[in-house]
């Protein structure tokens, strides 16, 4: 499989809910990095167990808005819920052989656009 196969795969497999058959996907020592929050997941256990103990209200769904591959690296941008949180996850995926060796996550979060900018601006409607 391609690196770009392996994090689709991956992805695929969160949309299960089984976060223990979706850390299949990383190796042994995997890495996840969350660096708004200074914390680094260490091995897909603990991948498993924190994905598995998140407050949630329902099923997470993952929708893969895009992906962009150079060589072992994989940027993907999904957005994720649980039917009443609403989240957006900007990860850096590297895969080495058949499996993501580490993920660099990032959790960018909804804001009022400031009004002063305004005049240059069409604000979308979701």
């Amino acid at each position: 499989m391609s690196p770009k196969e392996v994090v689709l795969a991956f992805w695929e497999s969160m949309r299960s809910n089984d976060f223990y058959a979706a850390s299949k996907w990383l190796t042994d020592d995997f890495e996840g990095h969350w660096p708004q929050s200074s914390e680094i997941i260490a091995g897909r256990d603990n991948f498993a167990a924190v994905n598995s103990a998140y407050p949630e209200n329902g099923l997470w769904e993952f929708d893969l808005q895009s992906i962009v591959c150079e060589g072992n690296s994989v940027v993907t941008d999904v957005s994720i819920t649980d039917g009443v949180q609403r989240a957006r996850a900007i990860t850096f995926h590297t895969v080495r052989g058949q499996e993501i060796s580490k993920q660099v996550e990032y959790w960018p979060d909804d804001y009022a656009a400031p009004e002063w900018r305004s005049q240059w601006v069409v604000r979308q409607e979701e």
